[in-house]
């Protein structure tokens, strides 16, 4: 099948035809065949050879696979040490803070009734609605960093609060574990 364009079509595409060579006379021709080209033979040998040592560069990777240490050195400690992301809830006079903190002290991922994005939607920064808007709003972040299970030690006067009850809610409804799988000791 061959296509003939009139020049002033041509013109227009010139620039960005230039490379395909497409351009004879003030006629663009344009083919459409149904032979494919015609490829050399290529060693696919060379591809397939594995190599004997693998290095994962993740760093989470022993986490993932329940392999990684935890420290137990801290029994007489509370709260206990014993975790890869610890879920942490600050609740001051104004504010409701919520965030995952890592195993060597880092915080991870952070929701707070101090940010806009959550401010403007609240009635209140401090109530119950706050807590469990904080709660979805970490949950999210949470799995978007790829953390999808943590340990959540609150204290017992925390534990028996309505707010922090609705904080763990929205948390697990949005699909993260409060728990952390069991360590694999072999």
């Amino acid at each position: 099948l061959e296509l003939a364009l009139p020049v002033s079509v041509v013109f227009i595409f010139k620039d960005a035809c230039d490379r395909f060579h497409f351009l004879e006379c003030g006629f663009a021709s344009l083919s459409t065949s149904s032979t494919p080209a015609v490829q050399p033979d290529v060693e696919t040998k060379e591809n397939e050879a594995v190599a004997p040592e693998f290095i994962n560069r993740n760093p989470r990777n022993l986490e993932l696979l329940g392999v990684a240490r935890k420290e137990r050195g801290w029994a007489t400690v509370w709260p206990n040490r014993e975790f890869w992301h610890r879920l942490r809830v600050v609740k001051t006079q104004h504010h409701v803070e919520a965030f995952v903190e890592h195993l060597n002290g880092q915080v991870v991922v952070s929701a707070s009734t101090r940010e806009w994005a959550i401010k403007k939607h609240l009635y209140s920064t401090r109530n119950v609605v706050a807590c469990e808007s904080v709660g979805r709003v970490l949950a999210q972040r949470c799995l978007e960093a790829g953390i999808n299970f943590m340990v959540y030690q609150p204290t017992p006067w925390e534990a028996s609060s309505d707010s922090i009850k609705r904080l763990q809610n929205a948390m697990t409804e949005s699909g993260v574990m409060l728990r952390e799988p069991r360590r694999v000791y072999e």
